[in-house]
């Protein structure tokens, strides 16, 4: 099977999967540079059974993968799942729809309604870009005249990032959150992000330390995934006195800190489950 590896710059992530891809022996794998390649719609820009797609840039991983599936070539995860995890508004309203629990959310369009629906949630509260990952531009608000000063900066930024104001309820997560790996029908590994700061993100210095995956947590990270369209996901969690709390969604997961942190080879997996893709891809294309 001919698997393609669409990426911008190789990471640890990519160097992992490129290892486990190797290491299957009916595997020839292609890195697909997002950089370098030239994409006429409704043709292969390289041969290619399977793309994993990887790429850093959001907008690129969604807008190469469109163009290899326009191209008949599976894509894991594909177009709509990336277009929808990258937009935080849409998962909100996918979760909801599938009755997942989360944070309580207010949406509003001008700085006015922004401050009433922080309020209406109570101080502190958080503000976020409807896309972005790492914690960018998220801020917790922790009283009115913070909130004033912030909406009016968001506002005179002016871009469409910042035109829409994603106001989340603050949970008090006694310094930790959970992320949860998902590859296809199970949940199969998850970590603690611990951090003095309020932001638990390991990109941001948070510690990762081993989550035993409950029946509980799979679960509701099956739920998740599902709400979603999610194959390979992760899933970010909150623990709360109303229980877990989906936070977020990510469709290219980081996973450097969580192989020898969780005892499970998470790329060894990823390249099992993108191979047998391929396989029911070429199966489909046998039977049509």
């Amino acid at each position: 099977m001919r698997v393609g590896l669409l990426h911008s710059v190789i990471r640890k992530e990519e160097k992992a999967l490129v290892q486990a891809f190797e290491a299957l022996s009916d595997v020839s794998l292609s890195l697909i540079d997002d950089r370098r390649l030239v994409y006429q719609p409704q043709r292969k820009p390289m041969e290619v059974d399977v793309v994993l797609a990887r790429s850093l840039s959001h907008s690129r991983n969604l807008n190469a993968v469109r163009l290899f599936e326009s191209a008949g070539v599976p894509c894991v995860n594909t177009a709509e799942v990336i277009d929808l995890c990258g937009d935080k508004l849409r998962t909100s309203l996918a979760l909801a729809a599938s009755g997942v629990p989360q944070p309580e959310l207010r949406v509003a369009f001008t700085e006015e309604t922004a401050l009433q629906a922080i309020e209406a949630l109570g101080y502190p509260a958080v503000l976020k870009p409807i896309s972005g990952s790492w914690g960018r531009l998220i801020a917790k608000v922790n009283d009115r005249e913070a909130a004033e000063a912030i909406l009016e900066h968001k506002a005179t930024l002016g871009s469409y990032q910042h035109s829409i104001f994603y106001v989340q309820e603050y949970i008090e997560k006694q310094g930790r959150d959970i992320r949860a790996f998902v590859v296809g029908d199970r949940c199969i590994a998850a970590i603690y992000r611990t951090s003095s700061h309020w932001k638990t993100n390991t990109a941001l210095g948070a510690v990762a330390s081993n989550c035993p995956v409950t029946p509980e947590l799979e679960t509701l990270c099956l739920q998740a995934a599902r709400a979603v369209g999610g194959e390979i996901i992760a899933v970010d969690l909150f623990e709360s006195d109303r229980g877990l709390l989906v936070n977020e969604i990510n469709d290219t997961m980081e996973f450097k800190n969580s192989i020898a942190t969780t005892g499970v080879n998470i790329p060894e997996i990823i390249a099992a489950y993108t191979l047998e893709r391929a396989r029911q891809g070429a199966a489909e294309v046998a039977h049509v």
